[in-house]
């Protein structure tokens, strides 16, 4: 197997640190957390984007972020929990992961702003419309 992504979540890389797995996805302690129990969770189908999995993988994908969250939270008593993926060329691992965060205040770990704004916020009705436009289509 090539893909990173692939060897962590079937268990083919050494030293992981698995902490929940099915059939279909695999839920490992992320090797650089942002704080303690911070949670990838992959599929074991290799997959770039969320967009391209099949059904029984993205539910086996969002209830586990439902269950490690709840565990995170009764273990760790943080402030809050970020859930979160990057895809496309920000998909650093060539390979669909979500991450569950455990957050509290002042941990440094922000949402910024973006560095050009667009004006998008004023745009949101026009935005709306053609998203669901868009929904009515396919």
């Amino acid at each position: 197997m090539e893909c990173l992504g692939c060897r962590i979540a079937n268990g083919i890389e050494p030293n992981l640190n698995i902490v929940f797995e099915n059939e279909l996805i695999t839920c490992v302690l992320d090797i650089a957390p942002f704080n303690e129990g911070h949670t990838l969770i992959l599929p074991k189908k290799h997959y770039w984007d969320v967009d391209e999995m099949d059904p029984e993988t993205a539910h086996a994908v969002m209830d586990a972020s439902q269950k490690m969250s709840a565990l995170l939270k009764g273990l760790y008593k943080p402030d809050g929990v970020r859930i979160c993926a990057d895809g496309g060329k920000f998909n650093d691992l060539k390979h669909y992961h979500m991450h569950v965060v455990p957050r509290y205040e002042g941990d440094g770990f922000t949402w910024s702003e973006p560095l050009h704004p667009d004006g998008a916020e004023n745009r949101l009705s026009e935005t709306g419309a053609k998203i669901r436009k868009a929904l009515g289509e396919q």
